[in-house]
């Protein structure tokens, strides 16, 4: 029986917990890698990744759960970076200060260092086979790196006060946030080792749920309470950044949000399809899009 949302979560917080304390040798930065990693958060990327080694007829072990849990150190690490002064300057994130006004700038500078070099470590100190930990490092460094989330943090700085067209827009976001999470459906399918054409259904699957899961963010950062987001609102508009219901319209944002998780679940049934197995653990996935 493949595990809720929920069941994830728990393995993915539990495993964190024990894990990341062991492999840091400096107190304060301890406690500033721990702080953000532990400071709450939906754990969606890891989850993506254990749902589909779930259906793909995997099962979750201490390995797996490592190299899952690598992608929550990384896409914390991004977090911590993208809330410094010199980024988006942020006080709060997850409803608690952000790590630099905790810890200053230097040590959570220092933290997502950290975080992002041990997330590495951790795909390849585990006892998955060693071309399947080749595989995951080498996609995972291209999805954060300078052709995927890095390139798209810096076309978000570049395009700061300007225009840009709804495609301009939409390749922002492939890499800034879709980049990930198509990583992170992938990387079930490279874990329990899936012929190409899975894994590029997978990465479709990915792409359309992190395009979905920016439009909506911007779309919450316009609708939402800082209460219910866990950080400032309105802060999009203000700073005059590209998002969807600056460029579209609330309505035209939300049809834009519908055509993305259309799509998704094309590439979902596809999936049931080809592997001939149950790909309904994504439907809790795509349940986080209310609006």
């Amino acid at each position: 029986m493949a595990s809720t949302l929920s069941e994830l979560k728990t393995q993915i917080d539990d495993y964190l917990d024990r894990a990341l304390p062991q492999d840091i040798d400096q107190p304060t930065l301890s406690k500033s890698m721990c702080y953000s990693v532990t400071a709450g958060g939906k754990r969606l990327r890891p989850a993506l990744t254990l749902a589909t080694v779930e259906m793909l007829g995997g099962r979750i072990d201490e390995s797996t759960l490592r190299a899952a849990c690598a992608l929550e150190l990384l896409h914390t690490y991004s977090l911590i970076h993208d809330d410094l002064p010199a980024m988006d300057n942020d006080d709060l994130r997850r409803g608690e200060p952000t790590n630099h006004v905790k810890f200053g700038a230097g040590m959570a500078t220092l933290a997502g260092d950290g975080l992002l070099t041990l997330a590495f470590q951790w795909l390849t100190d585990n006892e998955l086979p060693i071309e399947v930990q080749a595989r995951l490092t080498l996609a995972l460094a291209k999805a954060a790196g300078p052709s995927g989330m890095v390139a798209g943090q810096a076309r978000d700085i570049e395009g700061e006060g300007k225009h840009l067209k709804l495609a301009e827009l939409q390749y922002l976001h492939r890499q800034k946030t879709g980049a990930l999470l198509k990583y992170a459906v992938q990387a079930g399918g490279i874990i329990t080792e899936q012929p190409a054409a899975v894994i590029e259904l997978l990465g479709s699957f990915g792409a359309q749920f992190g395009l979905a899961f920016q439009i909506y963010d911007d779309i919450m950062d316009v609708v939402a309470t800082p209460e219910q987001m866990g950080k400032a609102t309105h802060k999009d508009a203000a700073e005059h950044k590209n998002t969807y219901p600056g460029l579209l319209g609330l309505d035209g944002a939300k049809e834009q949000l519908q055509k993305a998780l259309d799509q998704a679940i094309e590439d979902q049934d596809q999936l049931a399809k080809l592997t001939g197995r149950s790909m309904d653990s994504f439907d809790q996935f795509l349940a986080y899009f209310k609006l």
